[in-house]
């Protein structure tokens, strides 16, 4: 998109060498130094478009560049939270497997476990 302030700055630009140009043939001093400030005002608002494009472009970039990165990481934390489920799956399976071939440890061991837990929370009085 160009910004209107390269248009206008053309315009002026445009206009003033033609004053200018006017002046120089008609021998009017004022208006030739008249034309060639219009000139300059032209060129210099022309310029300012320029820069403020070239600012849009690189913003619009950089948002793309910024889009890009936060995708990929939506992509990476969505991998890790699927893969953490399947972790978490075959290690209750395995658990449960232990549970079923030795009821009687896996009874002692969550007894000890609760006893332990017992022991921190309420310590020894």
């Amino acid at each position: 998109m160009v910004d209107t302030d390269r248009i206008v700055g053309g315009a002026k630009e445009a206009a003033g060498k033609v004053q200018g140009a006017a002046g120089d043939f008609v021998g009017s001093n004022r208006d030739s130094v008249e034309g060639r400030f219009r000139e300059a005002q032209g060129q210099a608002q022309n310029v300012y478009g320029q820069v403020k494009d070239k600012a849009r472009d690189v913003a619009d970039r950089a948002g793309d560049v910024a889009g890009d990165v936060y995708d990929r990481a939506g992509d990476y934390a969505s991998d890790a939270y699927e893969r953490g489920g399947s972790y978490l799956r075959d290690g209750s399976a395995a658990v449960g497997a232990r549970v079923e071939e030795n009821p009687l440890v896996a009874l002692l061991i969550a007894g000890a476990v609760g006893y332990g837990l017992a022991l921190l929370i309420h310590g020894r009085r």
